[in-house]
């Protein structure tokens, strides 16, 4: 796993992701982002900043068709709408609304409340442990999943817990190390390990 690393990083250098000004954008994203490309969660969250509604208690209070409205840029927007409801009630009921409150929470509890919200996930949750809140754990998605499948290094069906927990294994606790890793496999699945690979100019493409 470091020497893959070490390869991504040294092809790509930082990639300083995940954009957003806030800890509190940061999760609106992760939320808005299921099934959709980064462009148009940036769209939606920008509606929201216009509106002068990127804020927890007023997406709280806000009705669901407003939300949706707001944030229909990002695709799927009376589900996400839901969603992004739901983790508001969460944050709101159970912190006040503070998202500091919230990174003070055990990071294994604070992942099984997480999932318990309707519409998070586990990549969802992960990422808002990861990237909003600093919290030592390894987001698995679609492109890590195909990354080291196609390089023999896991199977195509292994479980998300499978796969996360060789990361946690092979690096240790380690938050902007898990950070700039994740972005980099994200960076490569876009534009070399797509579902038609260009291999012969990925940086992987020497054995491992």
């Amino acid at each position: 796993m470091e020497k893959i690393y070490a390869k991504l990083f040294q092809a790509f250098g930082p990639q300083h992701w995940w954009p957003g000004e806030t800890p509190f954008e940061v999760a609106v994203g992760a939320v808005l982002t299921q099934n959709t490309n980064w462009q148009n969660v940036e769209k939606a969250i920008n509606n929201l900043k216009r509106a002068r509604a990127l804020d927890p208690i007023k997406i709280y209070r806000m009705s669901n068709e407003r939300l949706a409205k707001l944030i229909k840029p990002s695709g799927y927007y009376n589900v996400k709408a839901k969603r992004l409801k739901a983790f508001m009630s969460f944050l709101v009921e159970e912190y006040g609304g503070d998202m500091e409150r919230m990174q003070q929470e055990d990071t294994s509890l604070l992942r099984e409340k997480l999932l318990s919200v309707k519409g998070v996930g586990e990549e969802t949750a992960d990422s808002i442990l990861l990237y909003a809140l600093g919290k030592p754990v390894f987001v698995i998605d679609a492109y890590t999943k195909r990354v080291l499948s196609r390089h023999k290094l896991l199977g195509a069906d292994e479980p998300y817990s499978g796969c996360q927990e060789k990361f946690h294994n092979a690096l240790g606790r380690n938050s902007k190390l898990y950070n700039e890793y994740h972005a980099l496999f994200v960076r490569l699945g876009k534009y070399y390990c797509r579902p038609r690979p260009v291999c012969s100019e990925c940086p992987l493409k020497a054995d491992l």
